[in-house]
């Protein structure tokens, strides 16, 4: 895959290039990058690209001229690249999304910054905004990396164990259960014995159930429209009895299932 980023501050994309799984995969050749800085075509001495907006208002707009430049540059190098702009007014980012992009031979990611960008930009271009949650950040630099992150990760090869990503969160529709590692005992916290045990069909049935109590207690939205199997049915059943006990006894202290 090949991605470009058109942004004033290339160096920022160290983090993602010269840093952890993502860098190895780089150095492997299983994915390529190009920054684009559009300053390369601003038609001022200073590199001027930003101006104030027609209407008045605080801050400055980036520029539609050297913006479309860029976009133009990095469509020449990759022209079936996906264009996209990460924009807090965009979709949310979801995992079906990411899923969608890593079939992508090249993405395009603008980065924006001051009070955004000329609106003609957008207009003129087949372009996907995307979000990464209700909030402001100084500039598109971070979500990009973000994004660039969560789709690299589902690329054959990128990650060390191909299961990983396949376990992740939101992978199956579910959050994730929870994982322990050594040493068995941490601050009085015992690692759950089922385990510990050996017993490969108990801890996937354990982990589910509490991948399911997970999603239904902090992201019950997810189980809305999901096609539950048999075996999620009755496990579900299982933590709202549960809960329902603990509720109606507050001094019961609910346990892992061991």
């Amino acid at each position: 895959m090949y991605i470009q980023a058109i942004t004033l501050f290339p160096e920022v994309f160290a983090a993602i290039t010269e840093f952890g799984v993502t860098a190895r995969a780089l150095q492997r050749g299983l994915w390529q990058f190009n920054a684009v800085n559009p300053r390369t075509f601003a038609d001022n001495p200073l590199g001027y690209i930003d101006d104030r907006p027609f209407g008045g208002g605080p801050g400055m707009i980036m520029m539609a001229p050297p913006l479309q430049a860029a976009i133009d540059d990095a469509k020449a190098r990759q022209p079936q690249s996906r264009l996209i702009y990460m924009s807090p007014q965009g979709t949310p980012l979801q995992h079906v999304q990411v899923s969608q992009l890593a079939q992508e031979s090249g993405l395009i990611v603008l980065c924006g910054r001051y009070e955004g960008i000329d609106e003609r930009v957008l207009q003129s271009n087949d372009i996907t905004e995307i979000a990464v949650g209700d909030f402001v950040v100084s500039g598109g630099e971070l979500p990009a990396m973000m994004l660039m992150d969560a789709v690299l990760r589902l690329l054959p090869g990128v990650l060390g164990d191909s299961q990983s990503a396949a376990q992740d969160s939101f992978a199956d529709g579910l959050l994730d259960c929870p994982h322990y590692t050594r040493p068995i005992e941490f601050q009085n916290a015992v690692v759950p014995e089922i385990l510990r045990g050996g017993n490969h069909a108990l801890i996937a049935r354990w982990r589910l159930k509490q991948s399911l109590m997970r999603t239904l207690t902090r992201r019950a939205d997810l189980l809305a429209d999901r096609r539950l199997t048999p075996e999620e049915s009755g496990l579900l059943r299982e933590i709202r009895e549960e809960m329902q006990k603990e509720q109606d006894n507050p001094m019961i202290n609910r346990k892992s299932e061991s």
